[in-house]
């Protein structure tokens, strides 16, 4: 059986270290903890050790399983949202990290519009150039922050991406730099509705170069809940 509380002081004390390595505080990056798969049980045990933010990927799982997980947590839609699980999306979850486009941005909005709620956004950007990855390709994504900007039951709050798989981090790198000047030029753009302070990159095997290069929210998994076992998944 995973250590959940040794995982997770584990995860916090390298974020604390990659942070300091770069003359940044600790205190400025936000942990999601990826519950993509993990029990419920096992989601309440990681909140009640101090977990303040989690992550879901699948609208299904989320639907079944969300209802059952404590309320002292914030809830973040983390996988590609087709437009047809909006309606679900925007009951389940307090922030949406995966916009890529403007089509979903408008449902988004609408369903926001009609129950009342201001959704939480960021625009998820394809920095690795992979076709196998979702996200909007980065020469767009100051044209599509304008156009969502427009929208107005959004807050786009920032961007998310997740980086090119490498073992050679040096690889990876690159990726996280391309969104980091991404999130500075936004700051200069006249926006209405949006608020761009959140930079979410980094994951269990690339969090700590992400900081270095900025991150404010990393998006960790297997580093606190062990290896998935996506064979029990139904």
């Amino acid at each position: 059986m995973v250590d959940l509380k040794k995982n997770i002081t584990e995860v916090k004390n390298r974020i604390a270290r990659a942070a300091e390595r770069c003359g940044r505080s600790p205190q400025e990056i936000t942990l999601v903890a990826v519950t993509k798969t993990i029990p419920v049980e096992r989601i309440n045990e990681a909140i009640q050790l101090g977990i303040q933010h989690i992550g879901e990927n699948r609208i299904q799982e989320a639907r079944e399983k969300l209802p059952k997980i404590q309320d002292n947590v914030t809830r973040h839609f983390v996988g590609h949202l087709q437009r047809n699980k909006v309606k679900y999306a925007i009951k389940l979850f307090d922030m949406i990290q995966s916009v890529d486009s403007l089509a979903l941005a408008e449902e988004i909005n609408q369903r926001c519009v009609n129950s009342g709620k201001k959704m939480p956004v960021l625009i998820e950007v394809n920095t690795s150039g992979e076709s196998s990855k979702y996200g909007c390709e980065p020469q767009e994504t100051l044209t599509l922050l304008q156009a969502i900007d427009r929208l107005p039951a959004l807050s786009v709050q920032g961007f998310m991406t997740v980086a090119l798989y490498s073992e050679d981090l040096e690889r990876v790198r690159p990726c996280f730099k391309l969104l980091k000047s991404l999130f500075d030029e936004a700051q200069n753009l006249p926006l209405k509705n949006a608020d761009i302070k959140i930079l979410s990159m980094g994951m269990s095997s690339d969090f700590e170069i992400a900081i270095e290069e900025g991150s404010t929210m990393v998006r960790i998994g297997t580093a606190i809940f062990g290896p998935r076992e996506y064979a029990e998944i139904k």
